[in-house]
């Protein structure tokens, strides 16, 4: 890719980063309103309890840590990290140097 295509591309996603993440927002809180009208309350309620606070990966607890005014879910056994809905288009929308910053104060890098 040339450099004058790859600027295009850069400034496009500038421009249409924060709307694309609004946008996938919107959708997402659309179709859990549908589930929850449409669904079971008991058999929803059910799988809640069932998986509350479960890795998915390795099925073990996880934790709760907050950092930088967003609370994720970390787990013991994998070192798993897990983010609940819009937690991660919070961290997304962040200044460059505050989404670093998070990163390296979870992993201990300072």
């Amino acid at each position: 890719m040339n450099r004058d295509a790859r600027k295009r591309e850069d400034d496009w996603f500038r421009l249409n980063e924060k709307v694309l993440i609004e946008s996938a927002r919107h959708n997402r809180e659309h179709r859990i309103e549908l589930l929850n009208k449409q669904g079971d309350q008991v058999t929803l309620e059910n799988l809640r309890q069932t998986h509350w606070m479960k890795c998915p990966k390795c099925g073990h607890d996880m934790h709760p840590k907050k950092l930088h005014d967003i609370e994720i879910d970390h787990c013991t056994f994998c070192e798993g990290l897990y983010f609940d809905r819009g937690e991660l288009e919070d961290l997304l929308l962040k200044k460059k140097s505050e989404r670093f910053s998070f990163f390296r104060d979870f992993f201990g890098l300072d």
